[in-house]
């Protein structure tokens, strides 16, 4: 072993001549400042007076800072010309476990780790704590090279890279390390420092450091940066197997070596939370991982039920509602250990070495969501109360996030049932078109949204066509849906033009917002869009009015399709602005498409060039109207449509003239008697013979009303569709009602005998006045 020596040369007169780098390290005199000066001066008491020469002992000499330094000298005597003594060579070791300076002694008893090393990165000096991480003590050290101490790895080149650049340069270094110790049985965090040790000269004579065991400091930094890291990694969306797995991938493999999230049962339906039995727990497994591909530890699969005794880990964290931690060795954790051995065997072999498990509730809001379990086997630390407080925190995080996705998936599970049962399920029997429809509801976080649509029968063969969608999401969207789907099919049977239920729904609109502010609710969720359209397959028109809604696209019969040009009213809910209807005739076959916005609109969509794609996918040869509006959606929604989608199409039919009869009627009541003859000698030609006599009846008491009653002109049409209709016009705006007669009265029967006699009647507002009307039932043949 190279030891490290202070030698000095004395000549005969005591004067010093020569001095080495060891005797400035040990007293702190440089070369310049020592040699010249008497020996005596540097030492505390005079050199011993030999007669043989050569001879060792023990001196004190005066450091430069004034402390003494006790050392052992070895004096050796010069010999000169004739063999006379010429001076001495003196070579003097610090002697063991010795440190008289102040300055020494603070050295030595650091409490951080700090060495001397020469510009070869040798030591020179190492203190007690340096000793202590290295295992060794100083005089193994001393004189070695550093990377002949340590074994050879990256950390090691590392620290020995950055000991020479400080002796090349000059400059000082700080950095982290995580890496082990010889004489530590596991990695430690460190703070090191180095810096050039300077000579009077400004030369740099060696290198110092301190390396601080900053391993507390350095995992607490960790536990935070994990804590932060849930808040984002935990929760980015509202599925709740997915939020366990995004908690499982947090904690595998830093954190654990396995890990497991299991559930109540209640937590994956639609139940409300019970109380966590007292007992045995029955969890359902919704995520696990392991360091191991494959997950070889787990004893229960994925989806699988488990039973928890009540002396497990995962049982007690449960029902105590705080975290449980069990270590190898005691009852609990050995009993846990075996239930899991016995279960699944077959994992036996990746259980070994078990030592610490930690299990920790899931609780959110008050309740009990499931249980999180962390085990860590290859990991060398057990789970300490510093872990316990992580682990809380992380999964109080997580139960959030789970508890967030469990209301969502409630809420949208009520939302759809209730959209569901508010949409048409079957669309009603008419012949005015053909109709097929879609409706996708949001799998985007925001929830279901109000997207609605209608068919609804009208008088005469007509058919309402009608698509809406609710501001918002949710259960109030849909709700607020169902109302208004409920008020449109109210004004429809008014029989209201398309302009006129619009500002009468709008009206209805403005007023519940009015109400919901007043009852704190936000207005805001009560706005709308809405398109009604109305067509009539005797005339062939279509009459359509929109507030605030995407004009329809139709694709007339020779293929070509577009958007029909109409003025758009505001939504509903502005109130006070006026909404425009637009007429159009359609030759028989066209098919017309109403849809919500969610079909052409998205932020990330260009609308006029989503609205091009809407009309080319309309053109499509398809063989039935579903599968054109599945053409339509694979070609114009993206693959994850942000917004609710509802699109309803309809292929328009028209009634033939051999279907339609028409006779204007003169203000006189003798007319009613020919009337009625030509309205069955119509039925006759029409194969309806048994109509007759209710069709007879229902002409004499509508004709003679509107003679006695209404004003010129008055006008009788009979439709055969898959009903027969009659209806009787006149120029009057008197809406007719029931009323019952009394006994001795001469009147007032007729409409109690035509709505006892049809199937259903009523009457509509006109141009030109007023319009009654019934419908009789026809054999399954019409």
């Amino acid at each position: 072993m190279e030891q490290v020596a202070a030698v000095a040369v004395i000549d005969a007169r005591g004067v010093v001549t020569g001095w080495s780098e060891g005797a400035r390290l040990l007293t702190g005199y440089p070369a310049d400042e020592a040699v010249g000066r008497p020996a005596a001066e540097l030492l505390t008491d005079a050199l011993p007076t030999r007669t043989d020469g050569a001879w060792t002992g023990p001196v004190v000499v005066r450091h430069r800072d004034g402390g003494p330094v006790a050392v052992t000298v070895t004096a050796c005597p010069v010999l000169g010309p004739g063999g006379r003594p010429a001076g001495l060579t003196v070579t003097a070791l610090p002697e063991p476990g010795t440190e008289p300076t102040l300055a020494g002694l603070a050295f030595e008893q650091a409490s951080m780790s700090m060495s001397v090393f020469d510009p070869l990165q040798r030591y020179l000096r190492v203190n007690g704590e340096a000793c202590r991480v290295m295992g060794v003590p100083e005089e193994v050290l001393l004189g070695r090279h550093f990377p002949e101490t340590v074994e050879d790895a990256q950390h090691s080149r590392g620290f020995n890279y950055h000991l020479r650049q400080v002796a090349e340069t000059g400059h000082p270094v700080r950095y982290e390390s995580y890496t082990g110790a010889p004489a530590l049985n596991r990695d430690h965090a460190w703070s090191i420092e180095m810096w050039p040790v300077r000579g009077d000269d400004g030369d740099v004579r060696g290198v110092a450091l301190a390396a601080f065991d900053s391993s507390d400091q350095y995992w607490a930094r960790q536990r935070l940066a994990l804590v932060n890291e849930a808040a984002a990694a935990i929760g980015t969306t509202l599925d709740v197997a997915r939020t366990a797995e995004e908690l499982i991938e947090l904690l595998v493999p830093r954190y654990a070596d396995f890990a497991s999230v299991d559930l109540l049962e209640w937590v994956l339906g639609a139940d409300e939370p019970p109380r966590v039995p007292d007992g045995d727990i029955v969890l359902r497994r919704v995520a696990h991982g392991s360091v191991t591909e494959g997950t070889p530890e787990a004893a229960v699969h994925l989806g699988e039920t488990d039973i928890y005794p009540a002396a497990t880990p995962p049982a007690q964290a449960l029902r105590l509602g705080r975290a449980v931690l069990s270590q190898a060795g005691e009852p609990a954790f050995m009993r846990y250990v075996a239930e899991r051995n016995q279960r699944a065997p077959q994992g036996l072999r990746h259980r070994l070495g078990a030592h610490s498990v930690l299990a920790v509730p899931l609780r959110a809001r008050g309740t009990t969501l499931g249980v999180a379990v962390a085990v860590r086997i290859a990991h060398p630390d057990d789970y300490g109360d510093d872990d316990v407080v992580l682990a809380e925190e992380v999964a109080s995080r997580a139960a959030v996030c789970i508890d967030n996705a469990r209301r969502f998936a409630r809420e949208r599970t009520t939302a759809l049932a209730l959209q569901h049962s508010l949409l048409p399920r079957g669309l009603p029997g008419q012949a005015a078109v053909d109709v097929a429809h879609r409706y996708l509801p949001s799998g985007s976080t925001a929830g279901i949204g109000g997207d609605w649509f209608d068919v609804i029968p009208l008088s005469g063969s007509r058919v309402a066509l009608v698509v809406g969608d609710v501001v918002g999401h949710g259960i109030p969207s849909t709700a607020t849906m169902g109302r208004l789907c409920t008020a449109v099919r109210t004004l429809a049977d008014v029989d209201l033009p398309p302009d006129e239920l619009l500002t009468h729904l709008d009206d209805l609109v403005t007023h519940l917002a009015a109400y919901d502010a007043e009852g704190e609710r936000d207005a805001a969720e009560l706005g709308a869009t809405c398109l009604y359209a109305v067509y009539d397959p005797v005339t062939r028109r279509l009459a359509v009015a929109s507030a605030g809604h995407p004009a329809p696209a139709v694709v007339l019969p020779d293929g070509a399709a577009r958007l029909i040009g109409m003025t758009p009213g505001p939504p509903l809910g502005v109130g006070g602005l006026p909404f425009e209807a637009t007429e159009l005739e359609l030759p028989e076959g066209s098919v017309v498409a109403l849809y919500t916005d969610g079909l052409i609109e998205d932020r990330d969509r260009d609308v006029d060039r989503a609205t091009a794609e809407l009309c080319s996918a309309l053109t499509a040869p398809t063989a039935t109207l579903d599968a054109l509006c599945d053409t339509v959606l694979k070609a114009v929604l993206p693959e994850e449509p942000g917004d609710d989608v509802a699109l309803l199409l309809a292929r328009t039919r028209a009634l033939g003239a051999d279907q339609i009869a028409t006779w204007d009627v003169s203000p006189d009541p003798a007319e009613v008697a020919a009337t009625r003859q030509a309205a069955t000698e119509r039925l006759t030609a029409w194969g309806l013979e048994e109509t007759a006599f209710v069709t007879e009846l229902v002409v004499s008491e509508l004709v003679t009303n509107a003679i006695r009653y209404g004003e010129p002109p008055i006008q009788l049409r009979l439709i055969r569709d898959r009903t027969l209709i009659c209806e009787v016009s006149d120029g009057s705006s008197t809406s007719p009602h029931l009323r019952r007669a009394h006994a001795f009265d001469e009147g007032g029967r007729g409409l109690l005998l035509v709505a006892q006699l049809t199937q259903r009647w009523g009457s509509r507002q006109t141009t030109r006045g007023k319009t009654i009307w019934c419908e009789q039932s026809l054999s399954p043949l019409f």
